[in-house]
């Protein structure tokens, strides 16, 4: 268990992601109308599967959301609690995109600090970090048959990349990695909102 208090907020904000891009893969499956078992694994695939790929990269075996039955509980949790109660979340415009939005900041930022943590450079940290963000939500769109948003013109990994280079900046800045990464998870939404609001979009080829 962690003793440092830093580290028990990232801990904390890493839990944070978790539920919120569980609640994203959740609406997507009520969206979808999948039944209560394909909601739940939309939830837990959605939550943990960046993770895991970043896990797996960088050489922390066995990953995290496998060793720590809190990530795969609370995945589950999010995922029944949309089942039964889908409807709180229907009065947001976007609220797959929102809730998405949110946990692509967070595992951005801290996929970037645990990349950093384990001796990565600052490239291949920004490039874990990226993963981390929207490895979930790809395979979310690809479970319930859409194009990942990744793959659109939408602003959405770029706005990840970005966050990781304020994680990054606030390391070469040596700022506690607390700050640095809620910063860093905060551009990342920022972005990501303005950019559902906003409608703005990558180029596209003519």
């Amino acid at each position: 268990m962690h003793t440092d208090a830093p580290l028990l907020l990232l801990h904390a904000i890493n839990l944070i992601g978790i539920f919120v891009f569980a609640v994203s893969g959740a609406m997507r499956g009520v969206r979808s109308q999948l039944d209560i078992f394909g909601i739940i694994v939309l939830a837990v695939v959605t939550a943990v599967f960046g993770g895991i790929v970043r896990d797996l990269l960088i050489g922390a075996i066995p990953p995290e959301s496998i060793t720590d039955w809190h990530s795969v509980a609370l995945a589950v949790f999010a995922g029944v609690f949309v089942f039964f109660f889908h409807r709180l979340f229907d009065r947001l415009q976007h609220p797959v995109l929102l809730f998405d939005a949110a946990g692509l900041g967070v595992f951005a930022a801290t996929g970037t600090q645990k990349a950093l943590a384990f001796g990565l450079s600052p490239f291949m940290a920004a490039v874990l970090g990226v993963i981390s963000g929207i490895g979930g939500g790809m395979v979310r769109d690809v479970l319930s048959g859409q194009v990942p948003v990744v793959l659109r013109a939408e602003i959405y990994a770029s706005a990840a990349a970005l966050g990781c280079v304020l994680v990054l900046a606030g390391d070469a800045l040596h700022l506690p990695p607390l700050e640095s990464t809620l910063a860093g998870a905060a551009l990342t939404f920022f972005l990501r909102t303005m950019a559902l609001y906003r409608h703005w979009s990558l180029p596209r080829a003519r």
